[in-house]
């Protein structure tokens, strides 16, 4: 895409700077970070389920191990499915951010260093997930498909570490928003000089 396409597109934009008015990116953020964490989170309920089976009988949950090891894998999938279209929209976004250049955030970085690292981070995010969708894949329907424990538990342990990746990663997207006002509809306003209480009703 190149620059004249991309001025042009901003001549289209509203008060977020967006020709939309809600962002895409972080509500898709919000379902890639729920359904990955909640396909470990079954992972490892299900290979810890002997140890629980005691609590779910008293609960009266007709829960078996299988069931926690299906929900992994479908969260996993649908997790790798949707980050594509979450990276899709952050790249499309980022192309018309315009971050503030005067300040830097908490964490040192100005705006474009900022916005650089979220979208290479995203890339990398996005590459762990359907590598782990892999990873997990093959142990459910290769390696360990007669095996009642259906996942590895280095496949968990990095799960975990993917986890804390998405936590740096998205304090970076945080910081966009928050400090750099990036398609933020009341930080654009008060930029402009307008009054958001005004127009935001």
């Amino acid at each position: 895409m190149n620059a004249e396409v991309i001025d042009q597109l901003k001549t289209q934009v509203g008060a977020n700077g967006l020709p939309y008015g809600i962002p895409i990116h972080p509500n898709l953020v919000h379902l890639t970070l729920g359904l990955f964490i909640l396909g470990i989170a079954f992972d490892i309920i299900g290979t810890l389920f002997p140890l629980q089976q005691r609590i779910f009988k008293f609960e009266g949950i007709p829960a078996t191990h299988s069931n926690f090891f299906d929900a992994g894998w479908y969260n996993t999938l649908a997790s790798a499915i949707i980050t594509f279209l979450t990276v899709a929209a952050g790249f499309y976004e980022i192309l018309l951010a315009e971050p503030s250049t005067e300040i830097k955030s908490a964490w040192g970085l100005q705006g474009m260093q900022t916005m650089l690292w979220h979208g290479v981070g995203g890339v990398f995010l996005l590459a762990l997930i359907v590598g782990m969708t892999i990873w997990r894949g093959f142990q459910r329907h290769i390696w360990r498909k007669d095996n009642s424990q259906e996942v590895q538990w280095s496949y968990l342990a990095f799960g975990l570490f993917i986890i804390l990746l998405m936590y740096i990663h998205g304090t970076l997207g945080a910081h966009l928003a928050a400090e750099f006002g990036v398609h933020n509809t009341a930080d654009m306003l008060l930029r402009l000089g307008k009054d958001p209480n005004l127009l935001l009703k």
